[in-house]
């Protein structure tokens, strides 16, 4: 019986000691199985966390947390018709400012570091310096929107889904026209959700931006 018990023991021992030499040795498919286990959860793990903080930024709660946009812009947003109107339909921030394809998306969120580096610069903290800059800041939003062929406009407005008929005349023979023409919603609708600033036509007109 001692010689069994022995053998036994001794069997036990030898796999407890296999399975730790497997543990901190493992062979190259356990390895390799194991890997491939822990990037997926990593990689699940970093993107739910990376789409959260898109969907995160992308809510108007998070546009108007710094008081530059708030206590100035969205202002005046909140008396424009893309706020309150006979529809009930509002357009929030990034449905104007951000695409909604997720390639364009990613680039939009990676350009807006540098919105984020001057927020903590103080470069328009105040009223005085938001002023300044207004201009400044309105050409650069147009020419994106010009370049883009007002790609965020055309989410919700387009002129293939146009019915010019239930349209007032004026705004049928020009929206027509703009078709015929080629060109785009910011072309002619400057100023619709945020005041134009002072000499902004004499501007847009040199940065071939206005007729």
């Amino acid at each position: 019986m001692t010689k069994q018990h022995d053998a036994a023991r001794d069997g036990g021992s030898s796999r407890l000691t296999r399975m730790w030499r497997a543990f901190w040795r493992p062979s190259t498919r356990w390895a390799l199985g194991t890997l491939v286990i822990f990037g997926g959860i990593l990689g699940i793990l970093f993107w739910g966390g990376f789409n959260w903080a898109m969907e995160l930024t992308n809510t108007e709660k998070f546009c108007i947390s710094c008081h530059e946009m708030k206590d100035n812009v969205y202002e005046e947003y909140t008396e424009t018709v893309h706020y309150s109107n006979r529809t009930g339909v509002r357009a929030i921030c990034t449905d104007c400012h951000v695409p909604k394809e997720w390639i364009h998306k990613v680039i939009r969120k990676i350009q807006a570091t540098n919105e984020l580096y001057h927020h903590f610069m103080g470069t328009i903290d105040t009223r005085e310096k938001f002023k300044k800059k207004r201009l400044e800041l309105a050409l650069t939003v147009w020419k994106t929107m010009k370049r883009t062929d007002s790609r965020e406009c055309r989410n919700c407005h387009d002129f293939e889904s146009m019915d010019f008929d239930k349209q007032e005349s004026r705004s049928a023979d020009r929206h027509e026209e703009a078709a015929e023409k080629g060109q785009t919603c910011i072309d002619c609708h400057k100023g619709i959700a945020h005041r134009l600033p002072k000499g902004w036509e004499k501007a847009a007109k040199a940065a071939g931006l206005q007729d």
